[in-house]
């Protein structure tokens, strides 16, 4: 398959890219900068020089692929809602290229984005093999800029590694290259109007989290009021605070997964996380 993918150079994108390669598909990767295309070319991917807003391109690539995976967001947590509408219109541009072809549309579900996962769902009615992916909080592996490494940078900034209560709320998590796998299959074979958990650990109690984290920042690991998670934790502290399990046992059946990769806190202990 010649498949499509936004956010191709990114921190997922490059481990979905190269997945898909290796199982033999070419890929066209979107991306606005040139040291993304770089990237991009050293994996064996073609480039697509653009951004999210340039609906046309979005319509032409994706008119021109027998397939993609949306992976690009712009993650600015001060006008999340802007995010959103610009993740909406770019889903709108892909569905309409593909509409008609019995072709995949591959999504990727974010934090109150369910207009934009209602918008992929709707384009099965026009003969699009849609489906959304949704990621564990974490996603986690060599690279990760995500939730984990803010946790340890609090840890050393504040001098302990912190969890709220008990600690048995519980975070979900995968390896970005597990991932990938799950991507590759659901522009494979995922059926119209799939979701499709994207989840390894089911639900890590967050104190374990903190507690692998204080050992090797080399803190104390201390219990805190639920109050207190946003003063510490800042814009994390009510994710931090959540009990997130989840299951992904009907996504294994269903396109026959099997994560392979190391949890979250074998990763931890492997100490890339922990080099400056």
């Amino acid at each position: 398959m010649r498949i499509f993918v936004t956010g191709a150079a990114g921190y997922i994108g490059t481990a979905v890219v190269r997945e898909l390669i290796g199982a033999g598909h070419q890929v066209v990767g979107l991306t606005r900068s040139e040291s993304g295309a770089q990237v991009l070319e050293s994996l064996g991917a073609e480039v697509a020089r653009g951004v999210l807003e340039d609906l046309d391109l979005l319509r032409s690539s994706t008119a021109a692929s027998d397939g993609v995976i949306h992976l690009a967001f712009n993650h600015d947590f001060s006008n999340f809602a802007a995010s959103l509408a610009t993740d909406l219109r770019a889903i709108e541009a892909m569905g309409e290229g593909l509409a008609g072809s019995g072709k995949p549309l591959v999504i990727t579900a974010h934090a109150n984005g369910k207009a934009s996962e209602d918008a992929a769902l709707a384009f099965v009615e026009q003969g699009v093999r849609a489906s959304i992916v949704s990621l564990a909080p974490s996603v986690h592996g060599e690279g990760d800029k995500g939730f984990v490494p803010q946790l340890i940078r609090i840890a050393r900034e504040r001098g302990s590694s912190a969890y709220m209560g008990d600690g048995t709320n519980r975070w979900p998590a995968i390896h970005r290259l597990d991932a990938a796998v799950l991507f590759r299959l659901a522009v494979e074979s995922a059926p119209a109007g799939s979701r499709l958990d994207g989840v390894d650990d089911e639900g890590i109690p967050f104190s374990d989290i903190a507690g692998v984290i204080g050992r090797h920042v080399d803190v104390p690991v201390v219990s805190i009021p639920r109050e207190e998670a946003q003063a510490i934790f800042g814009f994390l502290g009510m994710v931090a605070s959540l009990d997130l399990a989840r299951s992904s046992e009907g996504t294994k059946e269903l396109l026959g997964w099997k994560p392979v990769q190391p949890g979250l806190l074998a990763d931890l202990e492997q100490g890339h996380y922990f080099t400056k």
